[in-house]
């Protein structure tokens, strides 16, 4: 068998294997149904007040960006989370030695991540059927759009989340990456349309994947008197298509060669001064 068939087919059972884990264990399970009702939280309380210059709710205009969030903070933070615990653990020393080893471990996380946040859109796109009135949700040209936009944001979010994950030292320091994805979150526009902002914010919202993700989700969803607080009064799907694919292709080519890097760079010593410290850590 080729061994390049034969990695994917091991990456696949892998993701799966590793999905199977989450669902069935009750303290994960917990933790990302938590995420979900935070993140679903804000929609009660805005769903009676107007965006500004149009008779749409604020909550309407949010539910549809919050899911470029799932797609950002999933795609990038957990598998850049993931690389490091795993790289810190052993684990990515262990898959260096075994054929095809990286290429099986990162489609398992491909497998696992985009399960997760298909879960999460469910759960977003289900509360919002239940909380929040404008949705376009009954018409099915509007789920086409949704059909696109999710797998193109995850091309586009997941690579940078194994190069953030493979250039951090340490677990520790996964929260120094939380607080400017967050700050981006703002500037991309999910809870305040872009096109409030300073021309200067709006180019630097525009200059990163999230933004075009909020938008092609609000462009499925909402209907078209939203489209007075967006940039150009536009949906602009083929810019949106555009934007992502060209991140989609800068994190593929980035992202194979980073992982390689973090892989040659661990070895026996390496872990057995991260035991060290981090015994000396827990008896300082």
């Amino acid at each position: 068998m080729n061994p390049t068939v034969h990695a994917v087919g091991l990456g696949l059972r892998r993701g799966l294997t590793e999905l199977r884990q989450v669902l069935t264990n009750g303290q994960d399970l917990a933790s990302n149904l938590a995420w979900l009702v935070g993140l679903l939280a804000p929609i009660w309380f805005m769903r009676d007040d107007l965006l500004a210059g149009t008779d749409l709710s604020v909550a309407a205009f949010v539910l549809p960006s919050l899911l470029s969030m799932c797609v950002g903070f999933n795609g990038l933070l957990m598998l850049a989370q993931q690389l490091v615990v795993e790289r810190e653990d052993g684990t990515l020393l262990r898959l260096k030695a075994l054929p095809q080893g990286m290429l099986s471990y990162l489609i398992g996380k491909i497998v696992l991540i985009s399960a997760m946040v298909a879960f999460a859109w469910v759960m977003v796109l289900g509360a919002g059927a239940l909380l929040v009135d404008g949705l376009r949700l009954h018409e099915p040209g509007r789920w086409a759009t949704l059909l696109w936009v999710l797998p193109l944001g995850l091309l586009a979010m997941l690579p940078l989340g194994a190069v953030i994950g493979s250039l951090i030292e340490s677990p520790r320091s996964i929260g120094l990456v939380m607080l400017p994805v967050f700050a981006l979150a703002i500037v991309s526009g999910i809870f305040y349309p872009v096109s409030g902002f300073p021309a200067w914010l709006q180019v630097v919202a525009q200059a990163f994947p999230l933004y075009w993700l909020g938008l092609a989700a609000r462009s499925a969803l909402l209907p078209e008197t939203a489209l007075a607080v967006e940039i150009g009064n536009s949906w602009r799907h083929w810019e949106t298509v555009a934007a992502l694919g060209a991140w989609s292709v800068v994190g593929l080519v980035a992202a194979p060669i980073v992982l390689r890097y973090a892989a040659r760079r661990e070895s026996g010593s390496i872990m057995s001064e991260r035991r060290d410290r981090a015994l000396r850590r827990r008896t300082a």
